[in-house]
């Protein structure tokens, strides 16, 4: 079954949470339930395939034996090749099922979400090592967090400190009925964008374009009108599918990071990855960008803080690229990514030094229409319509 698919899906959760509602009216703690029909509701994601159940089951196993491992020997020691090879295995997976597929292995080992519970695995060993996670982790809520099912299949991607403090908080009555009315708006604002929006956009525009079954189009014109098709559906049908997540999350009690935060009114492309698929760039952000910046500021193997920091972002958005896979596409519209955003540091440091572009309404819309018209066209790359 797949989350969030059909009205079936919704209908199942809905009585499941029930009991879930109840207890939290009445201010009392569902953790226990919770976490059980968390277990049925995986059942139900990936119970239809064999190969899947087993793939996550092993790589689950694999994961906790990871990070539960990793922790006492942190405590006591600190070695850099420890480090490095806990990470590697941790990811390890993760490539094989973006690598398998290459060499015609597409079934031996993948399942849904396996990348989401990949950079949760990461972010607790870097976390670790960092020594922001000391006290002992229960193997129990270590996996309710990274298999949580409302965002295991696509995300957002949730920080464990933050995850687990809304575990241990058992909200009143009164503020579980805030997160509740809250949970049930952003499911009905899921609706609206996946299965009405989206739905429409696909299927009135997106397969008759680009092929120009409107014959009043020129090629060239119907290339335009898919690029912005496809970038609001991309949009409306991935904020759907974030906005049901962030819902029933908020209904179990655990308010999951948001998502998206209108990122086609971003002024610049900086704005943009602040806006957009937040939880992915953040961690993106976090996890990669700042430790490639402070590791080579460390080792002062280059001088200059902009190289540094321009092969970071490189390095981000490639990386961001290729997660989505190893097609040339995906790899392109992360290079062209990485290129905006240096374009524009390299613009706002000029600016900053010359004036000749000042801030006011006028300047601010004219940056909503340039970004957004560069983002349109990335998700055209992204499409694969070019390649």
């Amino acid at each position: 079954m797949t989350p969030y698919g059909n009205i079936l899906f919704f209908i199942i959760i809905g009585i499941l949470l029930l009991p879930t509602v109840i207890a939290g009216l009445r201010g009392k703690p569902a953790k226990n339930y919770n976490i059980l029909i968390s277990i049925l509701i995986l059942a139900l994601i990936f119970g239809n395939s064999l190969n899947g159940s087993i793939s996550l089951i092993l790589f689950t196993v694999f994961q906790l034996l990871l990070i539960i491992g990793y922790q006492p020997y942190r405590s006591q020691k600190n070695n850099s090749y420890v480090f490095i090879s806990a990470v590697l295995l941790s990811i390890l997976p993760l490539v094989l099922v973006k690598v398998l597929p290459l060499l015609g292995l597409h079934h031996l080992f993948g399942f849904l979400g396996v990348s989401y519970i990949t950079f949760k695995s990461v972010q607790m060993i870097l976390e670790t090592r960092d020594g922001l996670l000391k006290e002992k982790i229960s193997f129990i809520e270590l996996a309710y967090f990274l298999l949580f099912f409302p965002t295991v299949s696509s995300g957002p991607i949730d920080r464990w400190r933050r995850f687990q403090k809304d575990l241990h908080t058992i909200p009143s009555g009164e503020e579980y009925k805030k997160l509740l009315l809250s949970g049930i708006n952003y499911i009905f604002v899921g609706f609206l964008y996946k299965f009405i929006l989206a739905y429409l956009i696909y299927n009135y525009a997106i397969v008759f374009l680009p092929d120009q079954t409107y014959n009043y189009l020129t090629p060239f014109q119907g290339q335009i009108a898919y690029m912005y098709a496809y970038s609001f559906y991309l949009f409306f049908d991935f904020a759907g599918y974030s906005a049901f997540a962030v819902g029933v999350s908020r209904i179990m009690g655990i308010q999951t990071p948001v998502n998206f935060n209108r990122p086609f009114s971003s002024r610049n492309i900086k704005d943009f990855w602040n806006r957009w698929h937040m939880s992915l760039s953040f961690w993106f952000r976090d996890y990669v960008y700042m430790r490639f910046v402070f590791w080579m500021t460390k080792k002062k193997w280059i001088k200059n803080k902009y190289t540094i920091s321009y092969i970071g972002f490189f390095l981000l958005f490639f990386l961001m690229g290729i997660w989505h896979g190893l097609e040339w596409h995906y790899i392109v519209y992360g290079l062209y990514h990485a290129f905006l955003i240096i374009s524009f540091d390299k613009f706002e440091r000029w600016n900053k030094k010359h004036k000749r572009w000042p801030k006011n309404k006028w300047t601010h819309a004219i940056g909503v229409f340039i970004t957004f018209n560069a983002v349109c066209f990335g998700f055209y790359i992204f499409s694969g319509i070019l390649f």
